[in-house]
């Protein structure tokens, strides 16, 4: 420790921020020494004094907190930096933690809170750290609940590392999009990110799905094809629903996250990879384990790091900006007018237990922005499950549907089956689709369907994946 300045420098602009956490350091009996902006601080390490812990804001006149962690990062590779803002979004944090960032604190902060930190940042060895890398902006998890800014600072935490991660949450909390973040904010950013839903591939297909299969390995073989792990190599594996593979493949997958290689069905070359594997699971792995239905050496070898996504009753302050995020999105991509919540609304919905988590309140957003008549949608307009006065399920298809048909009859027109019949099927693909986030599997089995019957069915009503007509 440098004995020519105070052991704790806080830079700020706002005036109550710095007071706060002199007084409280202070009382603390750790010395202190504030700063209005980052020249301030530069120009204090040109005189000759260094902090021992640096607590500094990103927004700031001038150079900001994350400019300011750069020089630092230069000059004096060793000091914590404690970076402060209220921009509370998973760029401010993974920017946080690539540009070599001590901890991310978000504001408004519990001021003992802070103290503990500054004291761990104390007592951590004076080892140099790596050199600050260039901060990535891309899309952003929206999440301004303290739940949700502990899976951000999870994420940039890891923005370096290739590690192992499994991610556990309810259904529709938005795993994938947690697994996505964690490849886009990595090294293997700039490669291939492969997804692959276990429960949405029939068990006897799994192993070739994942590991692929030489010509001739079973009927229907008739070419050599890579599996997912081959196409991963170099970039990132996303296995979702883990808790739902079979016994078997666990041990085949063990082998692949122990050793780094595999054999293809009916092959005898071992294949090498370098893959980064992610894993999430709304089940309960530690109870499978103890009931011997899933292996215990895979589940360590799984969880080696996890990040818990909050269900969206316990980020309800969240929920306003992500209602009024995808009303907006969807209305954009369905091309139609844009709409708003009014103040009634948005209570219930912040009121509302959400058992289907985002993803149910995304279907929601989808329903109202094509049912609710107006620029607003008004407390009548919601379901009933969400305590609005709306028919349940969205409005009653059937009456406007045996009106259309009236109305055709009686322009003594004919053919009503072969003009309603592939709107409805489209319709219902379209809402099997957006509600399995675009799984065909999934999506047929909500349909009652299987797999290549919704397949033929899109070729034929000359639909893509999504379930939108070609442009």
């Amino acid at each position: 420790m440098n004995d020519s300045g105070p052991q704790v420098w806080v830079a700020d602009d706002d005036a109550a921020i710095r007071w706060v956490l002199q007084k409280a350091l202070q009382k603390a009996g750790i010395p202190c020494q504030s700063y209005e902006d980052a020249e301030a601080v530069l120009a204090a390490m040109d005189a000759g004094q260094h902090p021992g812990v640096l607590l500094t804001d990103i927004c700031m006149p001038g150079a900001d907190g994350l400019a300011l962690l750069a020089a630092v990062r230069q000059r004096l590779p060793q000091v914590p930096v404690i970076v402060i803002t209220a921009r509370s979004d998973l760029d401010s944090a993974v920017n946080a933690y690539q540009g070599g960032a001590f901890e991310y604190l978000p504001k408004p902060f519990d001021v003992d809170q802070a103290v503990e930190l500054v004291k761990r940042a104390l007592a951590q060895s004076e080892a140099s750290t790596p050199p600050a890398s260039q901060p990535r902006t891309l899309s952003s998890i929206i999440g301004q609940a303290p739940a949700m800014q502990g899976v951000f600072r999870a994420i940039g935490r890891l923005s370096s590392s290739s590690m192992t991660v499994l991610i556990t949450g309810e259904s529709g909390t938005g795993k994938e999009l947690v697994a996505r973040a964690l490849h886009e904010h990595s090294p293997r950013a700039a490669e291939t990110f492969v997804g692959l839903n276990i429960s949405a591939i029939p068990a006897e297909l799994l192993e070739s799905e994942l590991f692929g299969h030489e010509r001739g390995a079973f009927t229907g073989a008739d070419r050599q094809r890579k599996g997912r792990f081959e196409q991963a190599s170099g970039g990132t594996l996303f296995l979702d629903e883990i808790g739902d593979m079979v016994p078997a493949l666990q041990t085949r997958l063990l082998r692949v996250l122990a050793e780094g290689e595999f054999f293809r069905v009916g092959g005898q070359s071992p294949i090498r990879v370098d893959t980064r594997v992610l894993a999430a699971t709304n089940q309960d792995l530690a109870a499978k384990v103890a009931r011997g239905e899933f292996r215990d050496d895979l589940y360590h070898r799984l969880n080696v790091i996890r990040i818990e996504i909050p269900p969206l009753r316990q980020r309800r302050e969240d929920i306003p900006a992500l209602a009024e995020h995808y009303l907006s999105q969807l209305a954009e991509e369905l091309e139609v007018p844009a709409k708003t919540f009014t103040p009634e609304v948005m209570n219930r919905l912040v009121a509302a237990d959400w058992p289907g988590n985002v993803r149910q309140l995304v279907n929601i957003c989808r329903r109202l922005i094509v049912s609710a008549p107006g620029r607003d949608i008004r407390v009548q307009d919601l379901p009933p499950e969400l305590g609005g006065d709306g028919p349940a399920g969205g409005p009653d298809w059937t009456v406007g549907l045996a009106q259309w048909a009236s109305e055709v009859l009686a322009r003594g027109e004919s053919g009503l089956l072969q003009r309603a019949s592939p709107a409805f099927e489209t319709a219902l693909i379209r809402a099997a689709l957006a509600a399995a986030d675009g799984k065909r599997q999934e999506a047929a089995r909500m349909l009652g369907w299987g797999r290549n019957t919704l397949s033929r069915k899109i070729r034929e009503l000359g639909l893509d994946g999504d379930g939108k007509s070609p442009s």
